[in-house]
């Protein structure tokens, strides 16, 4: 297997960030960069290498030089195994872990990893202090998409205060908050690139409680609809930055249980929300929902502080430079993940890219259009589901959000079986040796069919005014359905798109809250001109068109990584 060809770094910035991509592909990192592309050269070592010092005087660096030489041939020993076991191709980038050493000649001056057991690396945390970090992030990833959701019980209620009868209007107040989950990303993401992910989560999650407080002193509609659209677009960034997270912080046989943790924030959160509000806003009010959601978010904000650190390998291999510059005198000293590109190039490279891959990639289309589609008919069952068991039903109003029990229900089962079986089937595969991203998409089959049978379910069942409990049990089977497309196709960008793995979650999380944000509005009209039965079973037929995604990738997928035609230089 051949590596990339050796370069001068210095000389050549381009060839050098094409290496390090190169790298990062073999590293399987969510970065730009590999997570521990080698070791930092001792400065005697980089110093003595053109100079000749007698032995006599040398011999605790001679033992130095020894012990990292010994170091390096173990790890150049393990790092070739890995090779094996691993296809020559992925996502169009070759393997080129071999060229590792030659790299390190090439530049003395890198600083990377102290070999591949420095506790420095993320991936070498302490278990507890991985999980407590993926805990903090996977609360941020839960509230915020509750906040989606939490009001849409007591939107009545603003609409009559505010005394306003557009049912356009009602819709926006709710699905606005999700449009800010569409934009945020698209400057959170880049900004990580460049100043690591721990000053996003501080900065986004201190935004997300000022504009929560905004909202629940607005003085009107208009106010209201803007500091919705601000709240949601700064708490995005546990959205946008969580997939990085992971894959900083777990290996992929880890990656996907911490996935089915983190993914339950943006699925079970907008179904938890309706339930609690429904109560918070019929007790106290709904300015109550802004306020409780504020204060929650203050309480994660400060566990952050003292929980969260920095996990972008980029970032910390920067700051370990700029550390060692200081103390060994040597101002040629630079981070090995240095792509070279000034801050305006990084900036506009890291938003550009998600657009590209939503357009040019087959494989970030379809797993987003699908993701979006389903994730956008959620939303149309928070803002007509309310008014279904309200009105239909008779249940009052601090009761109604307790018709999300089913959806609820069905996702956390759906979360259970998906976990059970992806861990399963990962370590079958391994075992066999024949392992490929692909194999995440087969739970996702169960879904595709689960989906449209929940929307002909609950919609006929409404439609016949049956009783309340069989359009509760049809959200669950929708709602499992849900969770067991949106979590396996999340998993399969990620292992994909390792090396820019941020970008390709950006433009799904970016697709699907257009989606969420939008095609919600329509759904009460869709509802009065079809009615709940035909509504809903025009809604099941277009997620059956959906239904060979999952076949087609299984049979295709590594075709369309491994063909020149759909390689995109990113």
């Amino acid at each position: 297997m051949e590596g990339p060809t050796s370069v001068d770094t210095d000389q050549n910035p381009n060839s050098r960030r094409q290496r390090i991509i190169e790298f990062s592909a073999f590293e399987r990192h969510d970065a730009d960069i590999p997570s521990n592309a080698g070791r930092i050269p001792i400065p005697e070592e980089a110093s003595n290498s053109t100079t000749s010092t007698p032995r006599s005087t040398t011999s605790e660096l001679d033992k130095d030089i020894e012990k990292h030489a010994i170091s390096r041939r173990a790890s150049t020993v393990s790092v070739s195994s890995r090779i094996v076991s691993m296809p020559e191709k992925e996502h169009g980038g070759e393997n080129v872990a071999a060229e590792e050493e030659d790299e390190e000649s090439d530049d003395p001056d890198a600083v990377s990893w102290d070999g591949l057991d420095d506790k420095a690396n993320p991936m070498n945390w302490s278990k507890g202090r991985r999980w407590g970090a993926m805990a903090v992030v996977s609360g941020f990833t839960f509230l915020t998409p509750l906040g989606s959701s939490i009001f849409a019980p007591g939107v009545q209620l603003v609409m009559d205060e505010f005394r306003s009868t557009n049912s356009l209007l009602q819709g926006f107040i709710v699905s606005v908050y999700v449009l800010g989950f569409a934009f945020g990303p698209l400057v959170i993401a880049p900004l990580s690139e460049m100043y690591g992910r721990l000053p996003l989560y501080h900065s986004c999650n201190i935004l997300f409680f000022v504009f929560n407080i905004a909202c629940a002193v607005s003085g009107n509609i208009s106010q209201l609809i803007v500091f919705r659209f601000l709240a949601g677009s700064t708490g995005s960034a546990p959205l946008a930055l969580g997939g990085g997270t992971i894959a900083d912080l777990f290996p992929r046989d880890q990656r996907a249980t911490a996935m089915a943790i983190w993914v339950l924030g943006p699925t079970l959160g907008p179904v938890i929300g309706p339930i609690a509000g429904g109560f918070i806003s019929e007790s106290l009010g709904w300015r109550w929902n802004f306020w409780i959601v504020a204060m929650t978010s203050g309480v994660f904000s400060i566990l952050g502080i003292f929980l969260l650190k920095e996990t972008y390998a980029p970032t910390l291999l920067k700051q370990k430079a700029s550390r060692l510059r200081k103390s060994t005198g040597n101002p040629l000293l630079h981070s090995k993940l240095d792509t070279g590109l000034s801050t305006r190039d990084l900036f506009i490279l890291s938003i550009v890219r998600p657009s590209k891959m939503l357009t040019l990639s087959p494989i970030v289309f379809l797993m987003s259009l699908y993701v979006a589609l389903v994730y956008a008919y959620l939303y149309i069952l928070f803002t007509t589901v309310s008014f279904v068991f309200e009105r239909q039903y008779h249940f009052q109003k601090n009761l109604v959000g307790l018709s999300f029990v089913g959806l609820g229900m069905g996702q956390f089962l759906g979360q259970f079986g998906y976990t059970w079986y992806a861990n399963r089937s990962y370590k079958k595969h391994v075992e066999r040796g024949d392992f490929r991203p692909e194999h995440r998409l087969e739970s996702m089959i169960p879904g595709a069919f689960l989906v449209p049978v929940g929307l002909f379910w609950y919609g006929w069942s409404v439609q016949a005014d049956v009783h309340w409990i069989c359009p509760m049990f049809a959200m669950g089977v929708f709602g499992a359905g849900l969770l067991v497309i949106f979590m396996p196709a999340n998993t399969y960008l990620v292992d994909v798109f390792t090396v820019h793995a941020a970008s390709a979650m950006a433009a799904n999380t970016v697709l699907r809250s257009v989606f969420a944000a939008f095609l919600p509005m329509g759904g009460p009209k869709l509802y009065a001109a079809l009615g709940y039965g035909w509504g809903n079973t025009l809604l099941g037929f277009i997620s059956c068109l959906m239904i060979p995604i999952p076949f087609l990738f299984l049979r295709y997928g590594e075709w369309l990584r491994t063909n020149p035609r759909f390689q995109l230089k990113l």
